[in-house]
Protein backbone atom coordinates (compact mmCIF):
# COMPACT_ATOMS: atom_id res chain seq x y z
CA UNK A 1 0.00 0.00 0.00
CA UNK A 2 1.52 3.29 -1.02
CA UNK A 3 1.36 6.25 1.24
CA UNK A 4 0.61 9.06 -1.18
CA UNK A 5 -0.57 12.25 0.30
CA UNK A 6 -3.85 13.42 -1.19
CA UNK A 7 -3.67 17.01 -2.42
CA UNK A 8 -6.97 18.77 -2.83
CA UNK A 9 -7.29 20.80 -6.00
CA UNK A 10 -9.84 23.05 -4.33
CA UNK A 11 -7.65 24.15 -1.41
CA UNK A 12 -5.78 26.97 -3.26
CA UNK A 13 -9.07 28.25 -4.69
CA UNK A 14 -10.59 28.34 -1.22
CA UNK A 15 -7.58 30.22 0.13
CA UNK A 16 -7.77 32.75 -2.70
CA UNK A 17 -11.52 33.11 -2.11
CA UNK A 18 -10.93 33.87 1.56
CA UNK A 19 -8.15 36.34 0.66
CA UNK A 20 -10.41 38.10 -1.86
CA UNK A 21 -13.24 38.31 0.67
CA UNK A 22 -10.88 39.72 3.31
CA UNK A 23 -9.55 42.27 0.82
CA UNK A 24 -13.13 43.21 -0.08
CA UNK A 25 -13.88 43.89 3.60
CA UNK A 26 -10.65 45.91 3.82
CA UNK A 27 -11.81 47.88 0.76
CA UNK A 28 -15.13 48.75 2.42
CA UNK A 29 -13.41 49.73 5.67
CA UNK A 30 -10.81 51.82 3.82
CA UNK A 31 -13.55 53.59 1.85
CA UNK A 32 -15.12 54.76 5.11
CA UNK A 33 -11.82 55.80 6.68
CA UNK A 34 -10.26 59.01 5.37
CA UNK A 35 -6.47 58.90 5.09
CA UNK A 36 -6.13 62.26 3.38
CA UNK A 37 -6.46 63.15 -0.29
CA UNK A 38 -3.55 61.32 -1.94
CA UNK A 39 -3.34 58.47 0.57
CA UNK A 40 -6.94 57.31 0.20
CA UNK A 41 -6.42 56.85 -3.51
CA UNK A 42 -3.11 55.03 -3.01
CA UNK A 43 -4.60 52.66 -0.41
CA UNK A 44 -7.55 51.87 -2.70
CA UNK A 45 -5.18 51.33 -5.64
CA UNK A 46 -2.95 49.00 -3.60
CA UNK A 47 -5.93 46.91 -2.48
CA UNK A 48 -7.29 46.71 -6.04
CA UNK A 49 -3.89 45.70 -7.43
CA UNK A 50 -3.57 43.02 -4.75
CA UNK A 51 -6.95 41.56 -5.69
CA UNK A 52 -6.09 41.71 -9.39
CA UNK A 53 -2.78 39.94 -8.78
CA UNK A 54 -4.55 37.12 -6.93
CA UNK A 55 -7.07 36.69 -9.74
CA UNK A 56 -4.40 36.69 -12.44
CA UNK A 57 -2.07 34.34 -10.57
CA UNK A 58 -4.59 31.71 -9.53
CA UNK A 59 -7.79 31.94 -11.56
CA UNK A 60 -6.00 32.68 -14.84
CA UNK A 61 -3.39 29.99 -13.98
CA UNK A 62 -0.40 32.26 -14.53
CA UNK A 63 1.28 31.03 -11.34
CA UNK A 64 1.98 27.57 -12.72
CA UNK A 65 2.39 28.49 -16.37
CA UNK A 66 5.42 28.60 -18.65
CA UNK A 67 7.95 31.41 -18.82
CA UNK A 68 6.50 32.55 -22.14
CA UNK A 69 3.06 33.14 -20.62
CA UNK A 70 4.59 34.98 -17.66
CA UNK A 71 6.61 37.10 -20.11
CA UNK A 72 3.43 37.97 -22.03
CA UNK A 73 1.63 38.96 -18.83
CA UNK A 74 4.52 41.12 -17.61
CA UNK A 75 4.81 42.75 -21.03
CA UNK A 76 1.17 43.79 -20.79
CA UNK A 77 1.59 45.05 -17.23
CA UNK A 78 4.67 47.09 -18.15
CA UNK A 79 2.91 48.45 -21.25
CA UNK A 80 -0.07 49.63 -19.20
CA UNK A 81 2.30 51.16 -16.61
CA UNK A 82 4.11 53.10 -19.36
CA UNK A 83 0.77 54.27 -20.77
CA UNK A 84 -0.40 55.53 -17.38
CA UNK A 85 2.97 57.15 -16.63
CA UNK A 86 2.95 59.08 -19.91
CA UNK A 87 -0.68 60.09 -19.50
CA UNK A 88 -0.23 61.24 -15.91
CA UNK A 89 2.97 63.13 -16.73
CA UNK A 90 1.06 65.07 -19.38
CA UNK A 91 -1.83 65.73 -17.02
CA UNK A 92 0.45 66.81 -14.16
CA UNK A 93 2.20 69.46 -16.27
CA UNK A 94 -0.96 71.22 -17.44
CA UNK A 95 -1.75 74.66 -16.13
CA UNK A 96 -5.39 75.07 -15.24
CA UNK A 97 -6.73 78.58 -15.70
CA UNK A 98 -10.21 79.65 -14.78
CA UNK A 99 -11.96 82.23 -16.91
CA UNK A 100 -14.93 84.18 -15.64
CA UNK A 101 -18.05 83.83 -17.73
CA UNK A 102 -19.03 86.98 -19.64
CA UNK A 103 -21.77 88.99 -17.98
CA UNK A 104 -24.88 89.82 -19.92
Amino acid sequence: MSEHEHHSLWKPYGQVLVALLVLTVVTVVAANFHFGTPWSDLVALFIALSKAALVVAFFMHVKGSTRLIKFAVWTGVIGIAIFFALTLSDYATRVITYVDAPRM
